[in-house]
């Protein structure tokens, strides 16, 4: 590996736009849909001379691809997740991949076999091994210690629990220390032509892109449409309705959506879930970064609204 910091996924759009970034090989996201400002995004990826994209469905990204590569997803394959309370859980396989999807170990493994670099692995359980043998935390556990259960990491010896509560006797370092920072106002602010701030974010139904829970019937039923959330008065000023299509633009782009009238939202504030492809909000989205995280600024960006009819 590279010594050499690489680029952060956010800024490689960016690259690819310069023309800096040749290629790009893309396994389980969907930058068409979750990537701030979509009109830069789709002119970036199409700049490429070769994109990538390893996917359980043929997502809007996989559809700009020049190669797409079907994997399998977590019930057609055995291995291990990690979640983010740092358990390490087994998963196996209860059912066959449909046509000629493969499992992500054996796509990877086969391009690298291609390329140059054999990668000779008989198992899922051979790889977890070897990440044992390069990382400590992971060193006492085995497929054979979490056939029932999970163990949490760090787990340095064969005989150790897991460390479910990390930290429970206190921090290394003593009490956590606060850094002071100083503010910094948002990349685009609200002005005649734009007044209203947007925020995107989730509901409760629908998961990211959408590329796995908006095949879900049931809860298409429930949350299967897109929709802005609308203060009252806000709502009562430009004389709308519940179930009102509006435009909603901004300096990238705009779409059509339909109204919901709430308080959940304030005043001067309208609030877009990013699942839905059909009104992608990340349309409207600005790409500045964080500059030192890189993420997007998908808090804060100025929009007007404009009654369709």
């Amino acid at each position: 590996l590279s010594e050499k910091d690489g680029l952060k996924s956010t800024e490689m759009i960016e690259q690819a736009s310069q023309g800096k970034l040749k290629a790009l090989y893309i396994m389980g996201e969907n930058p068409m849909i979750t990537d701030p400002n979509l009109g830069h995004t789709r002119e970036s990826l199409k700049k490429l001379e070769l994109l990538v994209v390893q996917d359980i469905f043929m997502t809007e990204t996989a559809e700009l691809a020049d190669v797409v590569l079907p994997s399998v997803c977590f019930a057609e394959k055995n291995g291990t997740f990690i979640s983010t309370e740092r358990k390490v859980q087994l998963v196996r396989k209860a059912v066959s991949p449909p046509g000629e999807a493969k499992e992500d170990l054996w796509i990877i493994s086969e391009l690298s076999n291609r390329m140059g670099y054999p990668m000779k692995y008989s198992s899922s359980e051979e790889v977890f091994e070897e990440f044992g043998e390069l990382w400590p935390a992971l060193a006492g556990i085995s497929y054979g210690r979490i056939q029932n259960n999970g163990i949490h990491w760090p787990c340095p010896t064969k005989d150790h629990p897991g460390t479910e509560y990390l930290y429970k006797a206190g921090f290394p370092r003593g009490k956590v220390s606060f850094t002071t920072v100083k503010y910094a106002p948002p990349a685009e602010l609200t002005d005649k032509d734009y007044p209203f701030i947007l925020t995107t974010g989730r509901n409760l139904f629908q998961y990211h892109s959408g590329s796995m829970t908006r095949r879900v019937a049931p809860i298409e039923k429930h949350a299967g449409e897109p929709y802005i959330e609308i203060n009252q008065k806000d709502a009562e000023a430009l004389k709308l309705k519940n179930g009102d299509i509006i435009r909603v633009s901004s300096r990238r782009g705009n779409i059509d959506i339909k109204t919901r009238i709430t308080d959940r939202v304030a005043e001067g504030t309208v609030f877009i879930p990013m699942h839905y492809r059909e009104a992608p909000a990340n349309v409207l989205t600005t790409d500045a970064l964080d500059p030192y995280a890189k993420t997007p600024e998908f808090k804060v960006c100025a929009v007007k609204i404009e009654k369709t009819i």
